[in-house]
């Protein structure tokens, strides 16, 4: 689809592309070597770890840090690497939105959870409407968090072939600012 609508699509940095996920074992699969699974890792160090859609949508594939309070700290990130294991280009991957309030440490081991205060201080100072963030199972393909101030929009059906999920996508019109958030 990219190449179809390149100024209306945005591909961003996904971890999706780790050993452990699948895909490393499936280019093995059709390529008989590791060869094809290095170049796709290699270009995927180069992909913006996040996005702003319309002026008004921060999308990236995890959550917030408590490390990057404006766009600009997300801009200045080297991204021109692996994702480390900690800091906040971790935290913008591994990140969660959570039910309490405030920052918590991560059950993943990696990242944060961030409570709907954290949300609306980082979308109020960064005029955003809301978050849009993919890394986390929803069984209906989305789901909306913090009083509709975070999205999480799950694009593989039947993750992992075992779990049932429907899969999303997100589209977003011309009238981003009259966005119901439906």
């Amino acid at each position: 689809f990219k190449t179809i609508v390149p100024v209306r699509l945005m591909l961003l940095c996904c971890v999706c592309l780790h050993a452990r996920y699948g895909f490393y074992d499936e280019c093995l699969r059709k390529y008989g070597n590791a060869n094809v699974w290095k170049h796709f890792t290699d270009t995927f160090d180069y992909l913006p770890m996040t996005a702003v859609v319309a002026d008004r949508i921060f999308c990236l594939h995890g959550g917030l840090s408590p490390s990057i309070d404006t766009l600009d700290h997300a801009r200045d990130l080297d991204r021109v690497q692996e994702v480390p294991h900690e800091g906040p280009m971790c935290d913008l991957v591994w990140s969660d939105p959570d039910d309490r309030c405030g920052w918590g440490i991560s059950p993943r081991g990696a990242g944060y959870t961030f409570g709907q205060d954290i949300t609306e201080q980082f979308t109020h100072i960064n005029g955003l409407h809301f978050v849009s963030r993919a890394h986390q199972l929803v069984m209906e393909g989305y789901q909306w968090q913090h009083n509709r101030s975070v999205v999480t929009v799950f694009s593989a059906p039947n993750y992992c072939y075992r779990c049932g999920n429907q899969a999303a996508i997100m589209e977003v019109d011309d009238n981003v600012d009259q966005c119901s958030k439906e």
